[in-house]
C-alpha cells in the first residue's frame, strides 16, 4: 500500500486538535514518520538499493538545466527529504557540471552526504558515479587517477558503483581496453565496491562483462536511457542481456527530458537547448501522453509516476533527475505500487503507436 502525504514531514499522534489543548504536555514528542512508506530494496551486485534512484546531471549544469548556485540549500532540502524516505542510490559523474563548475555535481553530492543528520541513514547511501572516457585519459592508471579525484570531492572513501561513462569502441578501440582494466584496477585496490557501464549496446556489454568476470571483477549494472520514449530494438536486447547476465539496468532519463511530464506542449516549451529537441517530438506524442494521463486519472497519480512506475515493472531502477522538493516528492509517489500487466501493455502500445521517438545518446555502442 502507497501512503502521499501533500506535507514534507508527517506528524502522527492518538489526540486531534480539538483535544489537545485540554490535555497536559505528553512527555514524549508526537511520532515523526516520513511521507511515503517505506518499501523494499532491491539488490545490486552487492549493493542493497532503493527500487528508484535520483540523478543529478542538473547540479551545476547551465547550459541544459539552468543551474544557479543559488539553488544550493534547495537542492540540499530535496536530497535530504529523499533520503529521509528511503532513497539511498544517487547517481552522478566527474564530467557533470559546465565550465568553471565541472565536478560540482559530485561536490554537492557529498557535501549534502556529510552534513545529512543520520548516521546509519548516511553510511546506506549508495553513490554511483561515471568517469568519462576523455581522450586524454588512455591508460588504466590515468583512469584510476580520476577515481581518486572523484573520492576527493565526494569525501568518500569509497565509492559504491564506478562506471566508464560510455564506450570508445566506436571512434578509439584502442582506449577501450585501457579504460576496462582501470575498472579492474580500481575495483581490485578497493576504491569501488562493484563496477559498472553506461550507454553500451548489446553487444559491447556481453564483450565487458566477459572481460571483466576473466579478471574476477563482476559487472554489477548497466545505465542506458530507457524509457516509453526509449522502447527501441536496442534498449529492449539490452534488458534481456542484463537479465540474462545478472546485471541490473540502470534507466536514465525515464521522463524523456520532461516530456513525459505533461507539462509541455509544442506552445509551452522549456527554456534551453531542450525546446529544439522538444518542439521535434513533442507533436508525436499525443497518443502516449493520452494513455499516461488516463491511468494517472485512473490510479490518482500522475504521468510522472506512471511513467517511472513502468520502468520499475519492466525490472530496471529509474534515475530521474530532482531539481526540487516538489519533483523528490511527485517521484516518489511512483513507488509503493505497480501497474497491471493490462496498464502495461497499454502503455506500451500507446508508445509504439507514437510516431516520434527519444533521439538515443550518441555515444551509445551497438
Amino acid at each position: 500500500m502507497a501512503f502521499s502525504i501533500s506535507t514534507p514531514t508527517a506528524y502522527f499522534s492518538c489526540f486531534n486538535s480539538s483535544n489537545q489543548s485540554s490535555l497536559p504536555s505528553l512527555p514524549f514528542k508526537p511520532l515523526k514518520l516520513p511521507p511515503f512508506w517505506p518499501w523494499q530494496k532491491v539488490k545490486m551486485g552487492p549493493l542493497t538499493v532503493s527500487p528508484m534512484g535520483f540523478g543529478t546531471w542538473a547540479w551545476g549544469n547551465q547550459l541544459l538545466w539552468g543551474y544557479q548556485e543559488s539553488m544550493d540549500t534547495d537542492l540540499q532540502q530535496t536530497f535530504n527529504l529523499a533520503v529521509d524516505n528511503g532513497i539511498n542510490l544517487f547517481d552522478t559523474a566527474d564530467s557533470y557540471g559546465t565550465g568553471r563548475l565541472n565536478g560540482k555535481s559530485e561536490k554537492l553530492l557529498g557535501k549534502f552526504i556529510q552534513e545529512f543528520p543520520g548516521k546509519q541513514m548516511r553510511n546506506d547511501i549508495v553513490i554511483a558515479t561515471k568517469f568519462a572516457a576523455y581522450p586524454w585519459r588512455l591508460t588504466p592508471g590515468q583512469f584510476v587517477k580520476a577515481c581518486k579525484a572523484s573520492l576527493e570531492r565526494l569525501q568518500v572513501e569509497q565509492i559504491g558503483i564506478g562506471q566508464l561513462h560510455w564506450s570508445t569502441a566506436n571512434y578509439a578501440p584502442p582506449q577501450e581496453l585501457a579504460l576496462w582494466d582501470g575498472l579492474v584496477a580500481m575495483y581490485e585496490q578497493g576504491l569501488v565496491r562493484a563496477v559498472g557501464v553506461s550507454n553500451y549496446g548489446p553487444k559491447q556489454l556481453i564483450k565487458i562483462h566477459d572481460y571483466l568476470k576473466a579478471r574476477g571483477v563482476p559487472l554489477c549494472s548497466a545505465q542506458v536511457q530507457f524509457s516509453l520514449l526509449s522502447m527501441g530494438e536496442d534498449q529492449m536486447e539490452i534488458k534481456k542481456v542484463c537479465d540474462s547476465l545478472g546485471i541490473r539496468l540502470i534507466a536514465y532519463s525515464p521522463l524523456g527530458l520532461g516530456m513525459l511530464t505533461g507539462k509541455y506542449t509544442s506552445s509551452r516549451l522549456p527554456l534551453g537547448p531542450r525546446a529544439f529537441l522538444f518542439r521535434q517530438i513533442l507533436p508525436g506524442l499525443e497518443p502516449l501522453l493520452n494513455s499516461l494521463g488516463e491511468i494517472a486519472q485512473r490510479r490518482g497519480k500522475t504521468l510522472p509516476q506512471v511513467a517511472i512506475n513502468w520502468c520499475i515493472c519492466k525490472g530496471a531502477i529509474p534515475i530521474p533527475g530532482i531539481k526540487t522538493v516538489k519533483q523528490a516528492e511527485e517521484n516518489l509517489g511512483a513507488l509503493g505500487w505497480r501497474l497491471s500487466s493490462d496498464e502495461l501493455l497499454q502503455l506500451e502500445y500507446a508508445a509504439s503507436e507514437s510516431p516520434q521517438k527519444m533521439i538515443q545518446n550518441i555515444f551509445q555502442t551497438r
